[in-house]
């Protein structure tokens, strides 16, 4: 039988009283109290609201959200601006009165014109803006994003984006960004969406590092394996193979100063090789976007190395 308290409260727990040690553990939702069923012993007072909030009176189509979309890097006011709702009504529901109605649009005009005044705030604009389309066409995470911000206000900050273009600052940011979270892009595929030359772009990276003493870890060529081999069809034996011969690689020092994506489609091309794929060095040099020439002499390497 339960008692009248269990009956109010609803909610149940499966943990026992530390007083009397019988009773489950039971919350009221409407006081966010938490006691004892069977001796009414209180073990907690008030309980956190982890649901969303919305109110009683909200419409079907309305967002109840708890919260706003978080902070980010990547935004030109950091997500952290205000916005005046375009619904003329009041807190009440109720439309608002004629006079007030055009002092309040008097005040949006205001508003929206307030955010980007300063010079910095549209060169932050239209640079992240860049951003957003750069990260759908090369398909790079957050993470990748919020760094490339992250460099390009501490360029801003320096004075390095006057008289040089903001496209390629922004490209050459993101390629940074890339190197620095060990995530698989060149600089001729940063080129390619950004449609800047890569020559831009690598004078751009240069004065990045130098200007602002950035250390970049050095690239490894494993990261590469998975991406040349989804775009020449290899199975995942070749990979694992290919993998192993990198590990090699790097054990007998050979792979310092070598280009990791070349390196990477050698391996994957000696994993080919050995396993009777029916790939050649256009397929994969092609998949990796290097020369056959570049997949030969590292080919040579390695074989030479590891004695393959």
């Amino acid at each position: 039988m339960e008692s009248g308290a269990e009956k109010v409260a609803g909610i149940r727990s499966k943990e026992r009283c530390q007083r009397c040690g019988k009773g489950t553990l039971v919350t009221d939702t409407s006081t966010g109290e938490s006691f004892c069923g069977k001796c009414g012993f209180v073990v907690t007072e008030k309980a956190e609201e982890s649901g969303p909030e919305w109110r009683s009176f909200a419409s079907e189509g309305e967002n109840k959200s708890r919260a706003g979309a978080p902070s980010s890097l990547a935004m030109h006011d950091m997500g952290l601006s205000t916005v005046i709702n375009p619904v003329n009504r009041d807190a009440t529901g109720k439309p608002l009165a004629a006079s007030m109605k055009s002092t309040i649009e008097r005040l949006r005009t205001w508003d929206s014109r307030s955010q980007v005044h300063e010079p910095e705030d549209r060169n932050f604009r239209q640079a992240f803006n860049e951003l957003d389309r750069l990260k759908d066409k090369l398909a790079v995470g957050d993470a990748v994003v919020e760094k490339a911000a992250y460099i390009y206000r501490k360029a801003l900050e320096k004075g390095l984006v006057r008289g040089r273009s903001i496209s390629a600052l922004i490209a050459s940011a993101l390629y940074a960004a890339c190197r620095d979270t060990e995530t698989p892009r060149t600089l001729k595929d940063i080129g390619q969406a950004s449609n800047i030359k890569r020559k831009d772009i690598a004078r751009c990276y240069r004065l990045l590092l130098r200007e602002l003493d950035i250390k970049m870890p050095v690239a490894d060529p494993i990261k590469c394996i998975a991406r040349i081999a989804s775009k020449a069809g290899l199975p995942e034996k070749t990979k694992r193979r290919a993998t192993r011969i990198l590990h090699s690689a790097e054990e007998k020092k050979i792979s310092a100063g070598k280009d990791p994506m070349g390196l990477a489609a050698a391996a994957l091309y000696v994993a080919c090789v050995h396993n009777g794929d029916n790939k050649t060095q256009r397929d994969v040099a092609g998949a990796a976007g290097v020369t056959e020439v570049t997949i030969r002499n590292r080919y040579k390497g390695l074989k030479a190395a590891l004695d393959l």
